[in-house]
């Protein structure tokens, strides 16, 4: 296995309009194609939103007393509603943390 550098001449010269439309081409297809991050972000925070409206409909509906909805099952979601806002912090955390190390970067 050779693990020795190549040369970074050629990481340092500046990319043809060209080039820059080959490497965007590939991203803005999945985009278009719904496959992208963006993507992928909405539908996460639609199912986080979700679960925290049926949590909460089952809360209003375990105090109105109604039968057919268990306590088991309310709390149940509660939980699922709670790890998903979490989980969705982290990654919010993570971004931010993530673009104020790409804007502090020294060009």
């Amino acid at each position: 296995m050779d693990l020795r550098l190549q040369s970074t001449n050629s990481a340092l010269t500046p990319i043809s309009s060209d080039m820059a439309q080959r490497l965007t081409k590939p991203v803005q297809q999945a985009e278009a194609d719904g496959h992208g991050f963006s993507h992928a972000l909405e539908n996460a925070l639609r199912s986080v939103s979700a679960a925290q409206n049926h949590s909460s409909h089952l809360q209003q509906e375990v105090q109105m007393e109604n039968p057919s909805v268990s306590l088991e099952e309310t709390m149940v979601a509660m939980q699922k509603a709670q790890i998903g806002f979490q989980a969705t912090l982290h990654v919010r955390n993570r971004l931010v943390q993530a673009y104020t190390d790409v804007m502090n970067m020294q060009v």
